[in-house]
């Protein structure tokens, strides 16, 4: 009988094996769906979701799993292969290895050989690597309004096994410049977009990082200039010039402060400003006590999200959500993305324990 490391590394080569890549999840959430254990009766399953769930128990609160089983583009990424205790490929991070964990909870608690005082539900879903438009997340929210109810949802983004609480607000501009084309030996004939891009954009790239405690954990506020375009020949003055700014925000701010904000910082005359995207913060989901039964499960370190993850969505519907996973953030859209086994089985025992209610479990 293969041991409960083999078992996860095996599960997680076998989704890395089905390319994900964003808007093309149909074959892994095919084979998601194929390997359900029959206690979980599907309710949803269309827009690039798979959500299940078990026969509700009266009393029980529900804690839903929740991972997102696209990728970014393969791009230079290895094939997926072993080496060793590591695995390595294109999602191994980032997150078909937190994919694995839940199939094999799933797994046990269909069996029977795993009981717990909480009903565990099963959400999949794609379109997490795109803007926050294309999400398909928020348009299952208003399908299954009863997902609201759900006491605590686990995403499992990378995380090294560590306890990420909240989530940065991703906010996204395009910033437009028009001025006059002239010749570039009479700059004085034209108005230089490029010259008004770089005044425009100086208070962007020379503000401060700025910390934001919340519940004690230290959010990082920081905006960059990600993009710029400009000019067509090196004798024109150019007429136009454009740029794309990126600002992560701390859940002390709303998604309209946030853009006020940007806006004020390129308060130039020049610059005509379009919010692209602006994805909200997740909140620290404070009191739950389902939050420190997690912790305690594993007695996880817990420290704040410093990125966007779909905590904030389910934070729309009142639910509270953490990050927890086995990948390291640090691998993630790599070309050396890798994890190690030994996370895995890591984060199958903690999350055992959490279903339990016991606490100190250690791998082993």
């Amino acid at each position: 009988m293969r041991t409960v490391a083999e078992r996860l590394a095996a599960r997680t080569e076998a989704l890395v094996a089905i390319p994900s890549e964003s808007r093309h999840e149909e074959a892994i959430l095919t084979e998601i769906r194929r390997n359900l254990p029959s206690v979980f009766e599907v309710v949803d399953d269309r827009g690039s979701v798979l959500f299940a769930l078990p026969e509700r128990r009266a009393g029980a609160p529900l804690v839903l799993l929740a991972g997102h089983v696209d990728t970014v583009p393969i791009g230079r990424s290895a094939p997926g292969r072993r080496d060793g205790e590591t695995l390595h490929g294109r999602g191994t991070s980032d997150m078909k290895s937190g994919l694995a964990v839940m199939g094999a909870v799933a797994e046990e608690l269909g069996s029977g050989e795993s009981t717990s005082d909480l009903d565990v539900g099963l959400l999949f879903f794609g379109r997490e690597e795109l803007p926050f438009a294309e999400s398909a997340l928020v348009p299952l929210f208003d399908r299954r309004p009863e997902i609201a109810g759900s006491a605590l949802a686990i995403v499992f983004e990378p995380t090294a096994n560590r306890l990420e609480l909240g989530c940065l607000g991703n906010l996204n501009a395009t910033v437009e410049f028009e001025g006059e084309a002239a010749h570039a030996a009479r700059p004085w004939l034209g108005r230089n977009a490029i010259h008004a891009a770089i005044t425009a954009l100086a208070p962007v790239t020379d503000l401060p990082i700025r910390d934001v405690e919340v519940d004690g954990l230290t959010y990082r506020e920081v905006a960059s200039v990600t993009t710029i375009q400009g000019g067509v020949a090196t004798n024109v003055i150019p007429d136009r010039a454009s740029a794309q700014v990126n600002f992560r925000y701390a859940p002390t701010h709303t998604p309209a402060e946030a853009e006020r904000r940007l806006r004020e910082l390129l308060g130039h005359p020049s610059a005509t400003v379009e919010i692209v995207g602006n994805a909200p913060p997740g909140l620290v989901p404070s009191g739950n006590p389902l939050v420190e039964r997690l912790r305690a499960a594993g007695d996880l370190a817990v420290g704040p999200k410093q990125a966007w993850t779909p905590v904030a969505e389910f934070g729309l519907v009142g639910v509270d959500a953490v990050n927890f996973g086995p990948g390291d953030p640090q691998y993630a859209h790599r070309d050396d993305e890798q994890v190690e086994v030994a996370a895995l089985v890591r984060s199958y025992q903690v999350l055992r324990a959490f279903l339990k209610g016991t606490s100190g479990e250690h791998t082993g």
